[in-house]
């Protein structure tokens, strides 16, 4: 892929990380839309560098949260941040499950599935909408939430069910507050996407073509940047209940998607 497709890319991934609207789901639409035949090895790397790149920046928003949560790891006694811990750990299991035991079905819906996207994207805004309107309760994140949560990420790895849609849903639906619920969406995926992408490169299956860098520097830029920038703004859109209008979103992509998909 050009430079213009790796920015192209990198800001939809950086922005679609973050925004509920999938970010999985937009990159097959965009995909499909500029006929990338790109080697899957090539496609493969540049998947790894964006998502490293959106994982970094949760890293640099939640720096104080995350080295908050190491301490209270390290200082082996049972606090608040302990506790946070753990759950993230006990939210990752339905996700890490489903992507040892199913990776090559999973790999499957990947291949230009435009028309099930479009339906996972009303899905999607059908649990933003749903969210949007439900009751405010101000409920921390209990171990039996935690899995619950997990259990919306590890059903968010189907293209076009956004993630971070998915699991701040879930959590506002449980009774979670409203910033708990888009902090803890954010922070419980770290972990997993850098598993991820180690699980990419030890497997020997990442490599880089001939005049790829540039692409990957602009893919790697472009996401960083833009994640920054969602990252922050989702959080203020979820305190203020804005999901609504992602859902709408969400409802028009997926019904174009899908007419597209099934006229093409």
């Amino acid at each position: 892929m050009d430079w213009f497709e790796s920015l192209l890319l990198g800001i939809i991934q950086g922005l679609t990380e973050f925004l509920p609207v999938s970010s999985s789901g937009h990159l097959e639409l965009v995909k499909a839309m500029l006929g990338n035949d790109a080697l899957p090895a090539e496609s493969l790397l540049f998947t790894v560098v964006v998502h490293f790149a959106t994982a970094l920046s949760t890293v640099v928003v939640f720096h104080r949260e995350i080295w908050e949560i190491l301490k209270g790891l390290f200082s082996f006694t049972w606090n608040d941040n302990t506790q946070f811990a753990f759950k993230i750990v006990l939210s990752m299991v339905p996700a890490a499950f489903v992507g040892v035991f199913f990776e090559d079905a999973i790999d499957n819906l990947f291949t230009g599935q435009v028309i099930l996207v479009g339906f996972m994207l009303l899905l999607t805004g059908l649990l933003l909408f749903l969210a949007d309107k439900a009751k405010f309760t101000g409920k921390p994140v209990s171990f039996g939430n935690a899995f619950l949560i997990g259990i919306a990420q590890a059903i968010a790895i189907l293209p076009g069910i956004s993630r971070s849609g998915a699991t701040i849903s879930t959590s506002v639906l449980l009774g979670v507050d409203r910033d708990r619920a888009a902090r803890f969406s954010f922070l419980m995926v770290v972990p997993l996407i850098f598993g991820k992408i180690a699980k990419d490169l030890l497997g020997g299956e990442v490599a880089v073509s001939n005049g790829a860098a540039i692409g990957l520097v602009v893919g790697f830029v472009a996401a960083f940047l833009t994640g920054l920038l969602a990252c922050r703004l989702m959080i203020t859109l979820v305190r203020r209940a804005k999901l609504k209008y992602f859902s709408y979103y969400c409802f028009v992509v997926g019904i174009t998607a899908i007419l597209v998909g099934y006229f093409a």
